[in-house]
């Protein structure tokens, strides 16, 4: 069973720094690319970033580009969204899953949810 546990998530004021983890089980993790996506409330959920499955490639959206970077460990099957300069916009539930431009799988997590505010 596909499964993603992610954490990390906390409420910050603007300018603030976070870094998301996902665990990830129930498939051969070091072969899909991975990704992080966020829904806010009353929007549709959206890609933040994703890395391809060894890690040499990586693809922002706009508007995080500059502010957030993603990374990987194989070996521990994590996939990590490191967070800085955060604006009231970035408050989100945000999610893993497998892929890097649509999700592989359609299971998601329970999320974890990212509060900026002043």
């Amino acid at each position: 069973e596909v499964q993603f546990v992610e954490s990390g998530g906390a409420w910050v004021q603007p300018g603030g720094s976070m870094r998301l983890s996902c665990e990830a089980s129930g498939f051969t993790f070091w072969a899909y690319d991975m990704s992080w996506w966020r829904q806010a409330p009353g929007k549709e959920r959206d890609l933040v970033a994703s890395i391809r499955m060894d890690g040499s490639a990586t693809h922002y959206a706009d508007f995080v580009e500059g502010r957030f970077t993603i990374s990987r460990d194989n070996a521990k099957k994590m996939v990590y969204l490191q967070m800085n300069s955060l604006k009231p916009e970035d408050t989100a539930v945000y999610y893993c899953n497998a892929g890097f431009s649509t999700n592989r799988f359609d299971a998601w997590g329970q999320g974890t949810q990212v509060t900026v505010f002043s």
